[in-house]
């Protein structure tokens, strides 16, 4: 039995448990696969549970709005985006309908925009009764992940331990009962947990703590979090909620051992990219397609049920000094011919009735993306897709016009820190005017554009980030991104900058190890004995000679406005509340 713990994302399945399925079934293995997280919110959006808990009024109309988000009855759209359903005050607080902008809500959705901006409300409506449990019921609950915080780069498992001892909340008794139904409806042998966030490992060990003590399954737990954070784990406690972590072919075990399993052909271009998924027995009929946000590339990853796929194993570059290149997901890059993966686009369009695809790719490679789009003309299939790709000079005209006539929408990419020194450091691979020249052709073809922003890499100055900001602003006056977003830097272990700090001007301030979890390092400038003294000692400090949150702060609102088409005409400095240099590009 494969199991996707809560919580991930509400609209699609994750595909985890799906590639699995295709790969064990193919080899003749009796296999299930549940969604315990779309389980547990159908449980929780209920009339009876909102009924239980105080929420009557929400209750009465939860289940229309459900089949509405489901896709399942539009025409209650109409009555919903002209607010005359939902109940907009919640029992406590100001909540979700209180923070509506009405300006903004017009240039959203406007007056005939309305199926998205109902569906807009209705997110609204459901996120104001997540906040309400969270509040009154269970502190851990959340529409997208469980109990985050307790995860979140844990260097000790003591406060995760301590409440998984703690007797079960409601929410968690919920999902135990879910858990406890399917092990007696399917009775396996071995059941495999995912776990690809942090935000889904307390509910996927509550479910391994339940089976360790009450069926005689063998336990296994696996993913993007375990492959990233446990990779040097030394807590033994974590065999209580598991018998075995999987590290890619290795499986880790109580008595120390690290044996490779007797599925480890998995890793195998033979096996890994030659089958299919198979999402034929997931729950498609309860997922809910939200629409958190008005940008419209961030309503991709919530709006819709999107056939999520690989096209390639790993990164075809995997050079990058911030990414965790050195990990076996995203190193070791195989490709399948393009023929194959049209194959499995076409048998995933049969089990799931959709002809939407979100490629999962570290970076869609652009040799085989063109195949696929060719096979995809050849073959007269009407699809659309989305994608991650490098901003570089493959992405012309040529290839941009047959990617459109192929079905691809929208692209994300990483234009990083926008500067060239900054990138050749790096080894990003692309010059900011390739990345320029990409986005243009991408936009000429008529695909949405999404760019990563990233800010605080070691080196970078106040003015490399102001002349980062400038460049952004002229892509978006330009039209040639549509939506973007920043983050900080953030170093780690299994990353070129985390391996090797010194080859980009910084140092690590510790080189031990955590009991639990090993992922985000702190570091410190080359020159931090240098500047203590005059940084007084405060760690942002000692790797900036400025204020990086309020840097942070000053991206992040002038992006916002530049979506939103505001702002383009004004000096970038009137975004920050510190002073900062002007523009040098």
């Amino acid at each position: 039995m494969l199991v996707i713990p809560p919580l991930t994302q509400l609209n699609t399945p994750y595909p985890a448990t799906a590639y699995l399925k295709g790969y064990y079934k193919g080899r003749g293995h009796d296999v299930h696969q549940i969604d315990l997280g779309i389980e547990v919110v159908d449980c929780v959006l209920s009339e009876k549970f909102l009924s239980e808990i105080g929420l009557e009024e929400h209750a009465r109309i939860i289940e229309p709005v459900k089949r509405f988000l489901r896709g399942q009855d539009d025409t209650l759209g109409p009555r919903i985006a002209n607010r005359s359903l939902l109940p907009e005050t919640p029992p406590r607080g100001k909540g979700r309908f209180a923070q509506l902008d009405e300006d903004n809500l017009e240039w959203s959705f406007g007056v005939s925009g309305i199926t998205d901006k109902a569906q807009h409300l209705a997110t609204l409506f459901i996120e104001d009764i997540a906040d309400y449990i969270r509040e009154e019921v269970d502190e851990h609950f959340d529409l997208v992940r469980y109990a985050e915080y307790l995860s979140n780069d844990a260097p000790t498992f003591d406060p995760l331990y301590n409440e998984l001892h703690r007797p079960p909340s409601r929410i968690d008794r919920l999902l135990l009962t879910l858990t406890e139904k399917y092990v007696s409806q399917f009775k396996p042998d071995k059941v495999c947990i995912t776990v690809p966030f942090p935000g889904c490992l307390y509910g996927a060990l509550r479910c391994g703590q339940w089976l360790k003590a009450n069926t005689g399954a063998t336990v296994e737990l696996g993913g993007g979090f375990p492959n990233t954070e446990w990779r040097e784990i030394k807590d033994n406690r974590i065999y209580e909620f598991c018998d075995i972590i999987r590290i890619e072919n290795r499986e880790l075990r109580n008595d120390n051992s690290a044996d490779a399993g007797q599925d480890s052909q998995f890793s195998t271009i033979d096996s890994q990219l030659s089958f299919c998924p198979d999402f034929s027995d997931l729950p498609l009929d309860k997922y809910l397609s939200l629409v958190e946000m008005a940008n419209p590339m961030h309503r991709l990853w919530s709006q819709g049920r999107w056939n999520k796929m690989v096209m390639a194993h790993g990164c075809y570059w995997h050079r990058c000094a911030f990414c965790d290149t050195t990990l076996d997901y995203i190193g070791r890059y195989q490709a399948p011919k393009a023929t194959t993966v049209v194959d499995n686009m076409e048998r995933v369009m049969e089990q799931t009735g959709r002809t939407g695809f979100h490629f999962v790719d570290e970076a869609l490679p652009p040799k085989l993306l063109g195949e696929v789009a060719n096979e995809i003309v050849r073959r007269r299939l009407t699809v659309s897709f989305w994608g991650n790709i490098r901003f570089e000079r493959a992405y012309n005209d040529e290839l941009c016009d047959l990617l459109a006539e192929a079905g691809m929408v929208a692209v994300s990419g990483g234009l990083e820190v926008a500067s060239d020194r900054l990138l050749k450091l790096m080894e990003k691979g692309v010059s900011v005017g390739q990345a320029i020249g990409a986005c243009r052709s991408l936009r000429d073809a008529g695909v949405m554009v999404h760019t990563y922003l990233m800010y605080g890499f070691p080196t970078e100055t106040l003015q490399e980030t102001i002349n980062a900001l400038e460049t952004v602003r002229r892509m978006f006056e330009e039209g040639i991104v549509q939506s973007a977003f920043w983050h900080r830097y953030a170093m780690t272990c299994h990353s070129p900058s985390g391996l090797h700090p010194e080859r980009y001007g910084a140092r690590r301030v510790t080189l031990e190890g955590n009991a639990f979890c090993n992922n985000e390092v702190d570091w410190v400038r080359a020159d931090v004995e240098e500047c203590r003294d005059a940084c007084a000692g405060k760690r942002s400090a000692l790797q900036f000679d400025y204020n990086i949150d309020a840097v942070g702060a000053g991206l992040r609102l002038a992006t916002y406005n530049y979506m939103r088409g505001l702002g383009l005409d004004e000096p970038v400095r009137r975004w920050f509340r510190i002073k900062v240099p002007r523009p040098t590009v």
